[in-house]
C-alpha cells in the first residue's frame, strides 16, 4: 500500500470513529429528557409519551447507526460508501433542528453549536471519503 493509501485508511478510520462517538453522545439526551432540555435550552420541558416514543425510535436508529459506523471501521476501504450515506443522515438531522428553531421550539442560539458540529463533520466526512477515492484510483 501506498503512503497516501495508508493516510486514507488513517483518515477513514478517523471519521468513521468521530461519527461513532457523535452518534452515541447523541442517545443520551434522545433518552434522557431532562439532559436534552439542558442541551437545547428549554424550560418547563415535560415530554409526554408520544415524545419518549419517537425519541426512543430515533435513539433506536442513532445506536444503530453508531454500530454499522464501528462495523465500517472495520473494513475502512471497502466500507467508505458508509460516510456519504451518514453525510445526508447528518443533513437530516440538520434539517430537523432548522425544523425545530423555526416552529419556536429551540432558540436559534442553543442550535448553532450543533449546525457548526453537523457541518464540521460532514465536510469531514466528504474529505475522507474523496481522499479515500483518489488513493485507491492512484495505486491502480
Amino acid at each position: 500500500m501506498t503512503e497516501a493509501g495508508r493516510k486514507s485508511v488513517v483518515l477513514l478510520r478517523v471519521a468513521f470513529w468521530v461519527g461513532a462517538v457523535f452518534d452515541a453522545m447523541t442517545i443520551i439526551p434522545m433518552l434522557v429528557p431532562r439532559i436534552g432540555a439542558r442541551v437545547f435550552g428549554l424550560v418547563n420541558f415535560a415530554p409526554g409519551p408520544e415524545y419518549r416514543y419517537a425519541m426512543s425510535l430515533a435513539a433506536a436508529l442513532m445506536l444503530g447507526w453508531t454500530a454499522l459506523l464501528l462495523w465500517a471501521d472495520r473494513k475502512p476501504v471497502e466500507r467508505r460508501g458508509v460516510l456519504p450515506l451518514t453525510v445526508v443522515a447528518v443533513i437530516g438531522l440538520a434539517a430537523a433542528g432548522t425544523y425545530a428553531v423555526v416552529a419556536g421550539v429551540v432558540p436559534a442560539k442553543r442550535m448553532a453549536p450543533t449546525w457548526m458540529w453537523q457541518g464540521v463533520i460532514s465536510v469531514f466526512f466528504a474529505f475522507a471519503y474523496l481522499r479515500s477515492r483518489a488513493a485507491g484510483e492512484a495505486g491502480r
